[in-house]
Formats: C-alpha cells, sequence, structure tokens
C-alpha cells in the first residue's frame, strides 16, 4: 500500500475527458449520461476552462414542480441550456494532487468525481472508480515481490 502513497491524481484521472458547452441542451446532457452513464459532465468554454459542471442532480432539478407549473413540460426543460441548471465553480483538483489527498477530499465531499484542472483548464476526470483502481494496483505490486519469494 505505500505505493498508492506515491500516486497523484494525474497518475489515475481521465484524461482529457467528454465535456459539454453550457449553451448545450439538456436533451443532449441526458443522451450522453444515458450512452456512457456518466454521473456528471465538466461543463467548459472553447478554451476548455472550466465553468461548471452538470450532474444527474442538476437534471433532476430542472423537473422541480413549483407554483406556476403543477406538471413541467418534459419537452420544454429539456431543451433549456445546461447553464440553466449547472452547478457554476464546481470543486476542482490538480492533476499534483497526492491521490491520498484526493481520496480524503472524495470521502469528505461525498462526491462521485470531481473535474481536474491545471491553469483554469479541464485536463482531466478523476472518479471514486479511478481511486480504486489505483487502490487495487498498488496492493498487487505490494504482493508480487512476496508471492515471487516463496
Amino acid at each position: 500500500m505505500y505505493e498508492f502513497l506515491q500516486y497523484l491524481v494525474c497518475d489515475a484521472m481521465t484524461p482529457e475527458p467528454i465535456a459539454m458547452s453550457p449553451k448545450a441542451k439538456l436533451r443532449e446532457a441526458e443522451a450522453l449520461f444515458e450512452v456512457h452513464d456518466f454521473n456528471g459532465v465538466p461543463v467548459v468554454d472553447d478554451q476548455r476552462h472550466l465553468l461548471g459542471i452538470l450532474t444527474k442532480f442538476d437534471l433532476l432539478k430542472a423537473f422541480i414542480f413549483d407554483f406556476h407549473t403543477l406538471v413541467p413540460h418534459y419537452d420544454e426543460i429539456m431543451e433549456q441550456t445546461i447553464e440553466t441548471v449547472m452547478t457554476s465553480h464546481p470543486v476542482s483538483v490538480e492533476p499534483q494532487l497526492p491521490l491520498s489527498r484526493l481520496l480524503q477530499k472524495l470521502v469528505e465531499m461525498r462526491a462521485k468525481s470531481l473535474p481536474v484542472v491545471k491553469e483554469g483548464r479541464l485536463v482531466g476526470m478523476i472518479a471514486r472508480e479511478d481511486v480504486l483502481k489505483a487502490l487495487r494496483r498498488a496492493a498487487i505490486q505490494h504482493e508480487t515481490p512476496a508471492r515471487e519469494e516463496q
């Protein structure tokens, strides 16, 4: 497990992840979630500066009933742009953050994934699954020399 302490976010992240424009429609985001089984997608400008993140939870918020609309009109809501419901200024991490610190942050925040940003630009996404894979990889590397000695 000592090996895990050496890992950085950049060692486990998904580089250059799929991202969406804030002007994209909620319908497009829903299709992306369906095809890729994403929980969230980063929202970026043309230079890949991180503007926000859209999660499945954010998508659900678009359907909250209010005093004016008893039953939301699905097609109308799905034509809204992502920027109307995205989480602006999301928590992000840098690629050089130790993975052990990220693990603590994910647990404390109960987050499923976080964008990885370098100099304001999106360079990756890091998810719970990525951290679990890194832990497994570190454990396997630790066990391998012991097995070879026997």
